[in-house]
């Protein structure tokens, strides 16, 4: 640049075009789809007939439950609409039955009106799930907490 040359001025931003609301619910409803065909097949297969799934390897080297052992049979159940079953074969995988669901459905909410869905979870919040993740794992291994066991 010398002393007669004037700068350039830069090129004005084009506007970004929206984008349609069909791509934007595009992934949450391609998700749904998978979660809801797992869900029907965990439905239609039983797992509490021996032989349709592999059984858990730690408790199958350990004797000891994991926090998912259960996890089938209670989504069995809660597919079915016995509740009571799934909370019984895995209260944890529930409360992530029902955390999936809300989230999910916060997550459509917000793309539909093109919004972003943040998720601000700190190493506070991951800690605390794998301390409550622990300690239900301990306590449904532990005689006082039969009533956890699947």
């Amino acid at each position: 640049m010398n002393a007669d040359s004037r700068p350039v001025p830069a090129p004005a931003p084009r506007p970004v075009p929206p984008v349609p609301a069909w791509r934007r619910l595009a992934v949450p409803a391609g998700l749904f789809a998978a979660v809801a065909g797992v869900f029907a097949y965990v439905g239609a297969v039983d797992p509490n007939e021996p032989g349709h799934y592999p059984v858990c390897p730690l408790f199958r080297l350990t004797g000891l439950y994991c926090p998912g052992c259960g996890g089938l049979r209670s989504a069995h159940a809660f597919v079915h609409g016995d509740l009571g079953t799934a909370l019984h074969d895995n209260a944890a995988g529930v409360v992530a039955y029902v955390g999936f669901a809300v989230l999910w459905a916060v997550w459509v909410a917000r793309a539909a009106r093109d919004r972003p869905l943040r998720l601000a979870l700190g190493p506070a919040h991951l800690w605390a799930i794998g301390t409550l993740l622990l300690a239900f794992t301990v306590l449904r291994n532990l005689p006082a907490g039969a009533w956890l066991r699947p």
